[in-house]
């Protein structure tokens, strides 16, 4: 029985974007609470996508050194399925929440990403993103032959993938899903419907 690779369709600034990726068949989206981002949302925007979402369609909520109080907010009001931390957190910063979270591993030269996975053994997942200035989004990929074969987490491949890649990305790595943001834009911070169903078909296409 062939496995079902999940997709995160992150960074999503707009309802119409979070439905194209709730049609097309994507497992969750991502939501971006770093100013910095060009894909950063304000708490109403996000109550407006996430209200508009179907069901099934899992929302996680993305933070960069956020202050514990914003996320306590972002927590109560909008019920994530997950956090999602992508700065410099501790796993004391990740667990403080007693909620169920992601930690995003810059997967840079010398990183040990076995003891980064024990360090981090409460997350649900480890997401493996390009180490790059300004915190993921830059559509640059990472050499994936440096994702040692015994993690003890599961994996979620992130980093400069795009429908023309996803696939033999897949297949090398195969992970338990990936996460696109840069590679389903029209420009950024806006997603093309298009790009997200040609990604998620080229990703069906890896599990067969």
């Amino acid at each position: 029985m062939s496995h079902r690779t999940r997709v995160k369709i992150c960074g999503i600034t707009r309802v119409e974007d979070a439905l194209a990726a709730a049609h097309a068949g994507a497992d969750a989206i991502g939501l971006v609470f770093y100013p910095p981002s060009p894909r950063h949302v304000t708490l109403t925007q996000a109550r407006e996508i996430v209200a508009s979402l179907p069901p099934f369609v899992s929302v996680v909520t993305l933070f960069v050194n956020a202050a514990p109080q914003f996320v306590e907010d972002v927590i109560a009001q909008l019920r994530p399925a997950l956090l999602q931390f992508h700065g410099d957190e501790t796993p004391q910063d990740c667990t403080r929440y007693a909620y169920p979270y992601i930690r995003a591993a810059r997967m840079r030269e010398g990183l040990d990403l076995l003891d980064f996975a024990s360090r981090f053994s409460t997350s649900q997942a480890l997401v493996l993103d390009t180490d790059q200035p300004g915190y993921g989004g830059g559509g640059e990929v990472f050499d994936w032959s440096r994702i040692p074969a015994n993690v003890a987490l599961p994996l979620v491949l992130s980093g400069g993938l795009h429908a023309a890649n996803v696939t033999p990305a897949i297949r090398r790595v195969r992970p338990w899903a990936v996460d696109v943001s840069s590679g389903v834009e029209a420009s950024k911070g806006i997603k093309s419907a298009q790009r997200i169903a040609e990604f998620i078909a080229a990703v069906r296409a890896a599990d067969l």
